[in-house]
C-alpha cells in the first residue's frame, strides 16, 4: 500500500515538474521570438569582446606571475644586478 503511494506521489511530482518544464520552454522561445535573432547575435557578439578582455586580463597576469617570480630568487640572493636587469626588461615590455 505504501509502494502505490510512493509511486503516485512520484508520479504527480513528475507530472508537475513536466508541465513547469514545459512552461519554461514555452517562455525562452516566446522571448527568442519576442526578442529576435538579432538581439541573441548582439548578446553572443557582446560575450565574446568579454572573453577576448578576460583573455588579455589573464596573459597580463601570466607575465606579472612571472616577473615576481623571476625577482624573488635575485631579492632572495640580493642580488642587485640581476633585480635590476628584470625590473628593466619588464619596464621595456610596457
Amino acid at each position: 500500500m505504501a509502494s502505490m503511494r510512493a509511486k503516485g506521489s512520484v508520479r504527480s511530482r513528475l507530472k508537475v515538474r513536466g508541465k513547469e518544464a514545459a512552461r519554461n520552454l514555452g517562455r525562452f522561445r516566446a522571448g527568442v521570438q519576442a526578442q529576435g535573432v538579432e538581439a541573441l547575435r548582439e548578446r553572443v557578439t557582446a560575450l565574446e569582446a568579454e572573453v577576448q578582455e578576460c583573455r588579455q586580463l589573464n596573459l597580463r597576469l601570466a607575465e606579472l606571475t612571472d616577473v615576481v617570480q623571476e625577482l624573488l630568487v635575485p631579492i632572495a640572493a640580493r642580488d642587485e644586478e640581476k633585480v635590476t636587469a628584470v625590473l628593466e626588461k619588464y619596464s621595456q615590455g610596457l
